[in-house]
């Protein structure tokens, strides 16, 4: 199978306030809108992938769902969305694994896992070009 794109879909329980999460809360920039002008769909950037919320499910995502966002900044986006009223479940901390994770809820409980990679990590370095053993 050659993938030529991918998004994730979420059919929340409120269009309207989850799109405003996104939107407005989180700050993601929208890649398109479509359908319905009363209820449209939009699909936001989300790194080099999208994020579609769009539809409606009778009962909200909850866990069944996690996204995983690299940020630059975690200290600076920490701030942004304590002020913003996000609902912070964790705020930063730098794991065993030497990322630096933050974990916020969208309105339906979906969990969101905000990561830094500080500059020295190993995820930073192209194996490519470190010599073989």
């Amino acid at each position: 199978m050659e993938v030529l794109s991918s998004r994730i879909l979420l059919r929340p329980a409120d269009l309207g306030r989850s799109q405003h999460f996104y939107r407005e809360v989180l700050g993601l920039a929208v890649y398109r809108e479509f359908g319905s002008p009363a209820e449209p769909g939009v699909v936001f950037f989300l790194g080099p992938g999208f994020l579609e919320v769009s539809g409606h499910s009778g009962v909200a995502a909850g866990h069944s769902v996690r996204l995983w966002l690299q940020v630059r900044d975690i200290n600076a986006e920490h701030q942004r969305l304590a002020a913003a009223g996000a609902r912070i479940l964790r705020e930063p901390v730098t794991e065993p694994w030497g990322l630096a994770e933050m974990w916020i809820e969208d309105p339906d409980g979906v969990q969101i896992v905000l990561v830094e990679v500080p500059a020295d990590h190993p995820l930073r370095r192209d194996p490519r070009s470190s010599p073989p053993p």
